[in-house]
């Protein structure tokens, strides 16, 4: 049996026109109780298309999912032999489940079930987000001493101030 916490991206179901209000108070909550780094994401998933109006074009933005707000939050993976199970902190499914507006998790009973990556993927497609961020990793972390190799201050050293990963 091997176990792990993940990010993954959960589907909640709210009341008809409630997504955005529902959006804003998650965000509020999870700030407001420090929850950001397990609940990392909150989306609520729109494309953008262009309609006359009155003659002219305008942009509207119109809701893939009426009455679902998309999260991403950690979640603890467990494989054993009857499968894969993914569990959320119950504390942290309280607080969602109990937020105006929020009906409850995508999910058989209680038990939220996250949503597969390539279907996480094709929703980010869709609305024009990126996907494509890749890793850093580096041998150094701040407070560290570094010489630098190349560049216009080669074979200085200094001490890292700050890690920009953007």
């Amino acid at each position: 049996m091997s176990i792990e916490n993940v990010r993954k991206w959960f589907m909640i179901h709210t009341y008809s026109g409630y997504e955005k209000k529902v959006k804003t108070d998650l965000e509020q909550k999870v700030g407001t109780l420090q929850l950001r780094d397990v609940v990392t994401n909150i989306l609520v998933p729109e494309e953008e298309t262009t309609e006359i109006v009155r003659g002219k074009p305008k942009k509207i933005y119109r809701k893939l999912f009426p009455a679902y707000v998309m999260l991403e939050m950690e979640a603890t993976r467990e494989e054993n032999e009857n499968g894969i199970s993914y569990k959320v902190d119950p504390d942290v499914w309280y607080i969602i489940r109990n937020t105006n507006g929020v009906t409850g998790f995508v999910g058989v009973g209680s038990d939220p079930i996250p949503m597969e990556d390539d279907e996480v993927k094709n929703i980010f497609n869709i609305i024009g987000m990126d996907t494509s961020k890749e890793t850093i990793k580096l041998d150094f972390a701040e407070g560290d001493f570094v010489k630098i190799l190349k560049g216009s201050f080669i074979d200085q050293e200094g001490q890292v101030a700050e890690i920009d990963y953007e």
